[in-house]
């Protein structure tokens, strides 16, 4: 019999008691009975502790409760599983299933693979993760049974961040209570914003029960202080005039001689930064929410989310968005001091401010964390380890270009770095729409990992990646790489890929690999992201060149669905899950592929017939896979480029 003690009590190791017992009992079905117990002089079995009340170093942290150090020091019968804070403790009890044989690649039962073992193998480890951050943040269309799985998923891969955006999420979950782009197939189901609310707390329990380090808010500082709600939008079926009342309008930014809102959404649109009386709002309203809000780890404060749209009245122009945005930020810092809250805040660098500030500092740095979010990137190839000879563009207001070389990104962060000298993390977008323009999932996964090590080269100190808790699709390689490079960033890309093809899809796994990285070369993701055309006046998708390679991909399918048969029913189900999704995403690729033939050719017309036969195609699967597969957010992607504007689609 196996026994379990804990030495400290608290949420997290109690969670990691039952996971261990849970996952022990599933290795060895017949060991009986695991008993739980608490006692800080245990001498036997297994023992969760925290490394501090051993004596154990943990010099290497420079904070432990932000930095996590796994130690194992255990035989066939039990030993000592510990870590530096109580989230550590539960990170090291999954390094232990993991080096027990035990993998997770995507969410839910389907997606975890229990090895059935004799007994157990001897372990010493200790390891600090190569990244301080390591998480991710709610985006696409979502569902609460998701969300939970989510949550319940981010520290078995060895993430330790979740954040949620938005005071109420509710435009991510009614894209999919609203099926978006699949009401042929799913009527409607709406949701109230008291239930997205209920449910945003849901989570919030289910992140605190893990320990996990919880990121709130991000945009909607900008509206909900002046009685604007967040949370509605002009879409939703509401008018200016009901979302924006006389008083509140005289604190919105002016643009083009008018105060009112962009693109009729309140988180798109910024304020009148100069206006003192409205960044005094901003301040209280952040500092109340703070108040109440004990559980938030690290709140973000954002600015409207979308370029070139700062007010231009003759006081906002006397300095840059991002000198404004200093002001307020030591104003914050200021009133939450006074209060006595030690909140911590996370300011960003994102498409206006980018522009690092050209006389502001930042003054109490200790209460502040940068995020960088180089949202115009470009993802067909990875982030370069130097800026060395890129330069960056002076700020011009409302008149700016995005930077778009992979480079120049970094040479703005430069910028920053000139002010800032504390912690630096990224917030990226691999997961949002550009995971759905590599078609075989291979290219981005490669891309993943060099842009890790090329951030920790730059200082940055982890990513929180803006993206669906349904990543998986056609398999989960590109998220279980993002994972994997953070918690250890001398692991290549190689190592990885063989970790997670072989437990996917077992001894065959390189022709499953070889089939998914044709079929993406096959597709191009440098074309799908409007990188390669041969006339941009007619759209960032004409290129006739193109069309016989896309004619190709139901040969390349047609090989594919014969290795898919050959291994439709597998010896483990997290196999024959993994196998199935490829069934159904080979009809996804066919569909693309054709409605794509015609776009290429400039047929746009005939092209959004086949785009529109491919959501309603899509969509009838969309039931059978929705743990792995995000219809809403694919479709949000793929009507990007069926657009039949000639703009470039970088944001």
């Amino acid at each position: 019999m196996y026994k379990i003690y804990k030495t400290v009590l608290c949420s997290p190791v109690d969670y990691a008691a039952e996971e261990l017992k849970k996952y022990l009992r599933m290795m060895m079905p017949m060991c009986g009975e695991v008993e739980i117990g608490y006692d800080p002089e245990a001498k036997e079995g297994f023992r969760l502790c925290l490394m501090q009340d051993l004596g154990l170093d943990v010099s290497d942290a420079e904070d432990t409760a932000l930095d996590d150090i796994l130690f194992i020091d255990a035989d066939d019968r039990g030993g000592i599983i510990a870590g530096d804070n109580p989230r550590s403790v539960l990170l090291a009890v999954y390094e232990y299933l993991r080096q027990q044989g035990c993998r997770w690649l995507f969410p839910g039962s389907d997606g975890e693979f229990i090895p059935m073992v004799e007994g157990l193998k001897p372990i010493k480890y200790r390891h600090k993760p190569s990244c301080r951050y390591r998480g991710q943040c709610n985006e696409g269309a979502e569902y609460q049974d998701n969300m939970i799985e989510a949550i319940e998923f981010t520290p078995k891969i060895g993430l330790n961040i979740f954040m949620l955006e938005f005071k109420i999420p509710s435009v991510y979950y009614k894209r999919y209570y609203n099926h978006m782009h699949n009401q042929d197939n799913r009527p409607p189901e709406p949701v109230s914003y008291e239930t997205i609310l209920q449910w945003k707390r849901e989570c919030e329990a289910e992140i605190a029960k893990r320990g996990l380090e919880f990121h709130d808010m991000g945009h909607g500082w900008s509206a909900d202080p002046f009685g604007i709600d967040s949370a509605k939008r002009c879409d939703d079926g509401y008018t200016e005039e009901e979302l924006v009342s006389e008083e509140a309008r005289k604190y919105l930014a002016l643009r083009n001689g008018e105060r009112n809102l962009v693109h009729g959404i309140p988180n798109h649109t910024q304020f009148c930064m100069s206006n003192d009386e409205a960044r005094n709002k901003v301040v209280r309203y952040i500092a109340d929410y703070s108040e109440r809000s004990s559980n938030v780890d690290f709140m973000h404060v954002w600015l409207g989310d979308a370029f070139n749209n700062h007010c231009e009245c003759e006081a906002c122009q006397k300095k840059t968005p991002s000198d404004w945005y200093v002001i307020m930020l030591n104003e914050l810092d200021a009133e939450l001091t006074r209060r006595k809250l030690g909140t911590k805040i996370v300011f960003i660098a994102y498409t206006d401010t980018m522009w690092a500030p050209l006389e502001e500092k930042i003054k109490n740095q200790s209460r502040f964390t940068l995020l960088f979010a180089p949202i115009s990137r470009s993802y067909v190839k990875s982030l370069e380890i130097s800026a060395e000879g890129c330069k960056t563009s002076p700020y011009v207001r409302n008149a700016n270009v995005p930077p778009r070389d992979i480079g120049t990104c970094f040479a703005y962060l430069d910028e920053w770095k000139k002010m800032w000298k504390g912690d630096i993390l990224s917030y990226e977008y691999h997961f949002w729409y550009h995971q759905y323009f590599d078609v075989g999932g291979t290219a981005i996964s490669k891309v993943i990992n060099d842009d890790i090590k090329a951030y920790k080269a730059n200082s940055v100190n982890g990513v929180i990646q803006d993206g669906s808790q349904r990543s998986f699709f056609p398999t989960g390689l590109a998220f279980y790489t993002y994972a994997r490079s953070m918690y250890d960033i001398s692991l290549s890309y190689e190592e990885i890929e063989e970790e997670y093809f072989s437990c996917a899809f077992g001894e065959d796994w390189r022709d499953f690999r070889d089939y998914l990285d044709t079929l993406g070369r096959t597709f191009d993701n440098k074309y799908l992201e409007g990188q390669a055309s041969s006339d941009i006046n007619r759209s960032p998708y004409y290129n006739p060149d193109h069309v016989e390679d896309l004619k190709r991909v139901r040969e390349i399918t047609a090989k594919g669905r014969e290795l898919i048969e050959a291994h439709y029913n597998m010896p483990y189900r997290i196999q024959t899950a993994s196998v199935r999704i490829l069934e159904r995403h080979a009809k996804f690729a066919e569909l693309f592929a054709d409605a794509l033939i015609p776009k290429a050719l400039g047929d746009d017309d005939r092209a959004d017939e086949l785009r529109y036969k491919m959501a309603s195609e899509m969509g009838k699967e969309e039931a059978y896979m929705e743990r792995c597969y995000d219809h809403g957010l694919a479709f949000y992607a793929i009507n990007r480029i069926f657009s039949k504007k000639t703009q470039s689609i970088i944001y």
